[in-house]
């Protein structure tokens, strides 16, 4: 049987967000990790950076994933906040290809639409949607999480890994 692990990233620099998936040939996907990247708020910049690094580091070190998926940047309001955003989107690429893990890029619209079939879904929906989708028994939580889950399940579903 083939055996591929994506994982999801939703960026930020306080929180971000990842979630690893597993897809066994005809087999129900199943959620291997879920959680959060948490950095102190009032910690410079570069300190956070390298924290995410380290981290995302362990994680793939103690997930193996095959392919990467990581929500593209959008933000319309707070043009310092997508900034700092932006730089930790940045360093997870970074991670992901000096690992040689090919990464996809999906924007919020795309994740939502293809896990609920409307681009503009809440929070709620999502979390429902993802718990659906893995068969779980309750919603992953903080939606930091869901959302790291919901990029990896759109990934799957884009490229068709989900069908085969």
């Amino acid at each position: 049987m083939s055996t591929k692990r994506v994982l999801g990233i939703d960026p930020g620099t306080g929180i971000c967000g990842f979630g690893v998936v597993q897809y066994i040939t005809h087999k129900q996907p199943r959620m291997i990790t879920a959680g959060v990247i948490s950095t102190p708020a009032h910690t410079p910049l570069a300190d956070r950076l390298l924290d995410i690094y380290d981290s995302l580091n362990q994680i793939i070190d103690e997930t193996h994933p095959d392919e990467v998926s990581i929500e593209k940047l959008y933000f319309n309001q707070n043009i310092t906040t997508g900034i700092t955003v932006a730089e930790a989107r940045g360093v997870c690429i970074l991670v992901a290809r000096q690992r040689n893990i090919p990464v996809y890029e999906y924007t919020p619209l795309q994740i939502k639409q293809t896990l609920t079939g409307y681009g503009r879904a809440a929070k709620k929906q999502m979390q429902e949607a993802v718990r659906e989708y893995l068969n779980m028994q309750e919603v992953v939580k903080p939606d930091d999480a869901a959302d790291a889950l919901a990029a990896a399940i759109t990934h799957a579903l884009m490229t068709r890994l989900a069908y085969q």
